[in-house]
């Protein structure tokens, strides 16, 4: 590899993908819609545009050896419009620059949001069907989009998807913000029993699936047209985790409990005020998030680990300890 696309290269996964890949001395070139002077500092080429203009993709990928798509837009409230010009026309107009450009290869950075339709998801796999009911745009126009990416494989364009969960660590500006915010508010309150286990994904080992996934397309290749599920090498107790990084952050442990079908109940109708009346910014409760913070959500590796030679290379205590030392807190 000696020429990388980076889209998305400023956000949290992508930059960190950047950094990794400039220490194995490879051009990059990160897309984005802002200016990136810390990654123009270390030699990186940055663009700034819009990856749903075919015009801009197709010169920004002129002379590029692989993809790493990584843009989206994220969240679970806006306009559907916003996410069917980022996460679905987006991703076709980097299909189609790929193809116009010769690139040989596209990793995409999907979500096993993809597949969560309402139920717990217990180590299962890739094949499990993608969700028919899931209750935000994102995972809805992330579905659109990792179909788009996996049915353009062919002898033309290897690709794969890589669907990391609940990605952390130092730097992550958006899970672990919002939760220590929350936490330090006394806004967030265990839905349910409390004891569902769900998958995380430390920042170090989405970056090592991603360039696995990459080596793979541009070696031998039988990694192309699947999707894979990322994260560490066990569950976590989801408010056991949360409330372990609270007590280190000297926050109040989550204690008070409400039966999900209350939470579930509160975001719909939540939804429905902010739909009508057309408020700014997000519910404090959605269905999703009901679901999201109540349900098990946990998947099999073994396809990474058979297929790409997936293994965490940091454990979720080694990342803890990580965090914390890099918090200012």
């Amino acid at each position: 590899m000696n020429r990388a696309v980076v889209t998305g290269g400023g956000g949290f996964i992508g930059s960190a993908i950047v950094r990794k890949l400039l220490a194995r001395r490879v051009q990059v070139t990160v897309v984005g819609r802002s200016p990136y002077p810390e990654l123009t500092a270390l030699g990186v080429t940055c663009l700034q545009g819009d990856i749903s203009d075919q015009e801009f993709m197709n010169r920004t990928l002129v002379g590029a050896d692989l993809v790493f798509h990584v843009a989206a837009r994220a969240g679970i409230w806006g306009p559907w419009r916003e996410y069917v010009r980022t996460n679905i026309q987006g991703t076709a107009t980097v299909i189609k620059s790929c193809l116009h450009n010769h690139v040989s290869s596209l990793v995409y950075t999907s979500t096993p949001s993809v597949v969560f339709d309402r139920y717990d998801l217990e180590g299962v796999n890739e094949q499990i069907p993608y969700a028919r009911k899931t209750l935000c745009h994102y995972a809805a126009s992330k579905i659109i989009a990792e179909k788009l990416v996996l049915r353009a494989n062919g002898p033309e364009l290897s690709t794969t998807a890589i669907r990391p969960h609940l990605v952390w660590g130092p730097g992550d500006p958006h899970l672990i913000p919002r939760l220590l915010d929350r936490g330090r508010r006394k806004m967030l309150k265990i839905i349910g029993h409390g004891r569902n286990l769900v998958d995380i994904a430390y920042i170090d080992n989405v970056v090592h699936a991603h360039l696995l996934a990459a080596d793979n397309l541009l070696g031998p290749g039988n990694a192309a047209g699947r999707a894979f599920f990322i994260g560490e090498r066990q569950p976590v107790v989801l408010w056991d985790w949360i409330n372990t990084l609270f007590s280190e952050l000297d926050i109040e442990p989550v204690r008070q409990k409400v039966p999900f079908p209350v939470a579930y109940f509160v975001g719909g109708l939540l939804e429905t005020v902010h739909g009508c009346l057309n408020l700014a910014g997000e519910p404090k409760m959605t269905r999703f998030i009901a679901l999201q913070l109540a349900r098990s959500h946990w998947f099999s590796h073994a396809a990474a680990e058979d297929i790409l030679g997936y293994h965490p290379i940091v454990s979720t205590n080694e990342g803890m300890k990580l965090f914390l030392c890099s918090h200012p807190d």
